[in-house]
């Protein structure tokens, strides 16, 4: 489904019945990574799965400035207007999960329960975000010079996805194929516009959330699983779990784990 927010086309994908929740897809990603959960999680929630400004199918602006993480917030929060939606369950991964906290702190009424994966508050100090801006935008120019398709093959040998060669070649490919359907520009600009030095830090707004949130991460993400524990020390109501046999998309490597744990959190907490 298409709507428009804040004069930019989204596409939206929806599956299942009741309560809704929205599912935010990492960098590179699109909204078809969630699909596979429509079976599980649509017997309980209605499934919001919207492409991310500049993925997707989602219209990708020339301008950096489009694609702030607070203005893409500001985008699920016309959406939940558009759809006459007052609440919803939140759930992040990544880059998507970045955006689920920014939502949760900006609208906090409008997040029932908060789920984030893999996910971070942003960088502590001006000097880790002045530096991290430095890196995205030479990767985003990068993406710019040498196209999608080469991105795509670097993107995909960071240590960060280390854990994932051990998926089958099927869906390896699957995961390829999807990332080089987005355009160079829309990258690029999320890079520069919502990447993780771009955006403010939370981490002093963690204790104001009063949402019920569940952080996980898998045990071969070392990175991910500090700042996790980090997180749990400040947030009102956490819950924590960590993954056996994966690593930064869980969702991805431990695909029945993670649905489940998904629906014992919604259904229970």
């Amino acid at each position: 489904m298409k709507y428009v927010l804040n004069g930019i086309n989204f596409h939206v994908r929806r599956c299942g019945d009741g309560f809704p929740l929205i599912l935010l897809h990492g960098f590179t990603g699109d909204s078809s990574g969630w699909e596979p959960f429509c079976k599980l999680w649509g017997g309980h929630s209605e499934l919001i799965m919207p492409d991310i400004i500049g993925h997707g199918k989602t219209d990708c602006p020339n301008s950096p400035d489009r694609y702030h993480i607070e203005s893409a917030a500001e985008d699920l929060c016309e959406l939940l207007d558009q759809m006459e939606i007052g609440q919803a369950d939140v759930l992040g991964y990544s880059m998507g999960g970045r955006l689920a906290l920014t939502f949760a702190k900006k609208y906090p009424g409008r997040v029932r329960k908060l789920i984030l994966e893999s996910a971070s508050p942003g960088l502590k100090t001006a000097e880790e975000r002045s530096s991290r801006r430095s890196d995205d935008e030479q990767l985003a120019q990068f993406i710019l010079e040498k196209g999608v398709a080469q991105f795509v093959s670097y993107w995909e040998e960071i240590p960060l996805f280390s854990s994932q060669k051990s998926l089958s070649e099927q869906k390896k490919e699957l995961i390829r194929q999807q990332r080089l359907n987005n355009s160079a520009i829309g990258l690029a600009n999320s890079l520069i516009g919502m990447g993780t030095g771009a955006q403010p830090s939370w981490w002093n707004d963690l204790r104001n959330l009063q949402h019920h949130t569940l952080l996980i991460t898998g045990i071969w993400d070392d990175k991910f699983c500090t700042i996790a524990a980090l997180m749990a020390e400040q947030l009102p109501q956490p819950q924590w779990i960590t993954v056996n046999k994966a690593g930064h998309a869980v969702h991805v490597e431990q695909p029945e784990k993670f649905g489940t744990i998904v629906s014992r959190f919604l259904i229970h907490t």
